[in-house]
């Protein structure tokens, strides 16, 4: 693994000043560590506020730059006024990205930062994900998909480099909670991100997902921690806030969580 690491660092020495996108995961996390190293105070970082964000990752975000000492920009995308997005198509995370890329290559122009870093790993390339083809037309740059580096081994590295959350299961945006045809809405947003802080005070789930299929809520979670979603009193207590919420049917997927269940 080391040496795919050392190529990060290569990679990132071609450039005179970065842009570094941060989710608040894992991947990025790495990213801004590595390219501040490589960089010094030529690393801006970067992350995305929108309705669709998960809150927790913001804070991470931002902890970890301000740990780093780098300096943390937002910036608010328009996703939410662009139709296609809105109409969640398969392609929605093509649209979602190219609108977030035409953003940070304002950002990085502005700041006067050569390219923009984002942290794309080798297995997310094996994976449904149109927003790659974005970030290509865009000219973003992914280190660490360049070098090979998989999730396992991000997170490897992250451990051994003291990064705070390098156990931080992985998220995704509130989006990939509604299935394909169903349009995005602020109702449907809210529902799903008030649900799953629900449930994550309730239980202390580290991972759940809500996936929304308008009156019926699917419940995710880990294989190990099903039975808690239908003990009682936490099943009666899930079924009436989710009621509340506006859901008529409360339903727990007994398959568990597994990512990108929504895909194509």
């Amino acid at each position: 693994m080391s040496h795919k690491i050392d190529r990060v660092r290569n990679l990132l020495s071609r450039y005179d000043s970065a842009l570094v996108a941060c989710s608040g995961g894992v991947d990025s996390g790495l990213l801004l560590k590595l390219a501040a190293e490589t960089l010094g105070d030529r690393v801006t970082a970067v992350t995305a506020l929108t309705p669709f964000s998960v809150p927790g990752d913001m804070v991470r975000a931002t902890e970890w730059g301000d740990a780093l000492g780098v300096p943390h920009l937002t910036v608010r995308t328009g996703q939410m006024d662009d139709p296609e997005f809105m109409a969640n198509r398969p392609d929605r995370c093509y649209h979602c990205k190219s609108i977030l890329f035409t953003a940070l290559s304002g950002l990085a122009e502005s700041q006067g930062l050569s390219v923009i870093l984002d942290g794309t790993n080798a297995d997310d390339a094996k994976t449904h994900r149109p927003g790659l083809r974005a970030a290509k037309e865009s000219g973003v740059v992914s280190p660490l998909c360049k070098a090979g580096l998989t999730k396992a081994e991000i997170r490897e590295a992250a451990r051994q480099y003291n990064i705070p959350h390098w156990d931080q299961p992985s998220e995704s945006c509130f989006c990939t909670r509604i299935p394909f045809g169903r349009s995005i809405t602020l109702e449907d947003l809210k529902q799903v991100a008030l649900a799953e802080d629900f449930l994550r005070q309730l239980l202390g789930l580290r991972v759940v997902r809500v996936r929304h299929h308008g009156d019926t809520v699917r419940i995710e979670t880990e294989t190990e921690a099903l039975g808690r979603l239908v003990e009682r009193p936490a099943a009666q207590l899930i079924d009436r806030y989710l009621r509340a919420q506006g859901f008529r049917f409360v339903t727990v997927d007994l398959g568990g969580y597994r990512t990108g269940s929504l895909d194509p």
